[in-house]
C-alpha cells in the first residue's frame, strides 16, 4: 500500500500520518496550497510521479476552525474550490490513473430535520455553501467506479479544539454562563475517523469490494449543551477557576440558524457491517485533548518546573 494524501495539514490528516509513520506505511502529503484544481495537469503529474496505489482526499473548507461554516456564506468561491472543484479534479485524474480514491465528506449535506441520525440512503438537503459544495464534491467523486465517501461526526481532536477552547473561556470571562446552539451532533474524535480511515484503505489494497459511502462517528450523541457541560467538567480538573465555578454552571441553548443545522447525528451501521469497524467513545480523547490545552498553555508560558496547572494564577491560564 502506498497513499497520496490531498489535504495533508488537516486536522484528520495529522492523525493519520501519525499513525502512518508508527506503521511504517509509505505516503505522501504535499502541501494543501500545491492544490489548485485548475491546474489539474499539474495535479495529475505529481500523483503520476509518485504512483500511489491510493489517493486520500481529506482536505477540507472547514477542516481546522468550525467556525469556517458560516463564513463559507461569504467567502463562496474559495469553499467551492476546496469542496467542489477540487473533488472534480481528484476524480478525473484518479480515474484516468486507475487509481481508487477515498474521500471525506460530512453532515452538512443533509437539512438537519430528520428526527432519528442520518444513514447512507438519506435524501440529501444542504442548507448552506458549504453543504452545498460538498455534495457537488460528493457527485464528482462517485463518478469515479472504485471510490468510497466517508461522511463523520462533529470532528475534534488536538488539532481540532476552537470550540472546546471558547468554550472554557467564555465560562470563565462570563462567570459560568455559556450560551450553546440547541443542535445535536456525534462527536468524533479526529484520531479514531483516521483509523478507520486506514482500515478502509487497508481492505480497499486487498482488491475488497466496497465502493460506496459510508457514516462515521463516535458512540454517544450530545445536545450541544450537554456536551459543552462535560467539556467544562473535564476542563475543572486542571484549572482551579473552572472548578470553583462548576456549581453555577449554567449552559443555555439558542436557535439553529442555517447553515448549522438542528440534528447532524450520524448511524455507523453500515461501515460495521461493511468493515468491521466498531464506533468508539470520545470521552478519553475530549479529557487529553483539554489537557493538552492546559500543558501546551503552560509550556508556552514557561511553566515546565512541574507546577501543575490549578497552582497556577488565573490569567496564566486563561485558554487563548
Amino acid at each position: 500500500m502506498k497513499l497520496f494524501i490531498v489535504g495533508g495539514n488537516s486536522p484528520t490528516a495529522t492523525d493519520l500520518i501519525e499513525i502512518l509513520r508508527m506503521q511504517k506505511i509509505p505516503y505522501k502529503a504535499p502541501p494543501d496550497k500545491i492544490f489548485n484544481p485548475d491546474e489539474g495537469v499539474a495535479i495529475a503529474k505529481m500523483i503520476t510521479d509518485y504512483g500511489p496505489t491510493q489517493l486520500i482526499n481529506l482536505a477540507d473548507f472547514i477542516s481546522g476552525n468550525h467556525s469556517a461554516l458560516k463564513r463559507a456564506e461569504s467567502s463562496e468561491e474559495r469553499c467551492y474550490q476546496i469542496n467542489a472543484k477540487l473533488p472534480v479534479a481528484l476524480a478525473e485524474i484518479t480515474n484516468h490513473l486507475n487509481i481508487p480514491v477515498l474521500h471525506l465528506s460530512n453532515s452538512y449535506v443533509f437539512d438537519g430535520t430528520k428526527k432519528l441520525s442520518y444513514n447512507e440512503n438519506d435524501d440529501t438537503n444542504p442548507q448552506g455553501i458549504y453543504g452545498m459544495a460538498t455534495l457537488e464534491g460528493e457527485r464528482a467523486i462517485r463518478r469515479h467506479p472504485d471510490h468510497v465517501i466517508i461522511r463523520p461526526g462533529w470532528l475534534f481532536g488536538r488539532k481540532k479544539r476552537g470550540l472546546i477552547k471558547s468554550w472554557i473561556r467564555i465560562a470563565k470571562r462570563d462567570v459560568g454562563n455559556v450560551v450553546a446552539s440547541r443542535r445535536r451532533f456525534s462527536p468524533t474524535y479526529t484520531g479514531d475517523l483516521a483509523s478507520a480511515i486506514l482500515a478502509i484503505a487497508k481492505q480497499v489494497d486487498c482488491n475488497a469490494n466496497v465502493w460506496g459511502t459510508y457514516h462515521y462517528s463516535s458512540l454517544e450523541t450530545k445536545r450541544e449543551n450537554e456536551f459543552v457541560q462535560q467539556v467544562i467538567k473535564y476542563a475543572a480538573n486542571h484549572d482551579s477557576v473552572i472548578y470553583q465555578l462548576l456549581d453555577s454552571i449554567s449552559v443555555s441553548e439558542t436557535e439553529v440558524r442555517a447553515p448549522e443545522i438542528l440534528n447532524s447525528t450520524l448511524s455507523s451501521k453500515k461501515i460495521f457491517d461493511t468493515f468491521g469497524i466498531k464506533q468508539k467513545s470520545w470521552h478519553g480523547h475530549l479529557q487529553k485533548v483539554i489537557k493538552l490545552l492546559y500543558e501546551g498553555r503552560t509550556r508556552a508560558k514557561g511553566f515546565d518546573s512541574g507546577v501543575k496547572p490549578n497552582e497556577l494564577d488565573e490569567k496564566e491560564i486563561l485558554i487563548e
